[in-house]
């Protein structure tokens, strides 16, 4: 029904691997890091936030 995608596989979709996020943040600070005094404080504390989730 739906999108026709089983349940296993929609697992597989949604899942999120910890290691895999932990190595982007070192590109996603630098891509911020382009846009200087003009990057909202609010995307900061979102990166701070999800860094302290992913542990």
């Amino acid at each position: 029904q739906g999108i026709g995608i089983s349940g296993d596989d929609m697992k597989e979709l949604m899942k999120v691997d910890p290691a895999e996020w932990k190595a982007e943040i070192p590109d996603i600070e630098q891509h911020f890091a382009a846009f200087g005094s003009r990057l909202p404080e609010r995307l900061k504390k979102q990166l701070e936030e999800f860094k302290k989730r992913l542990g």
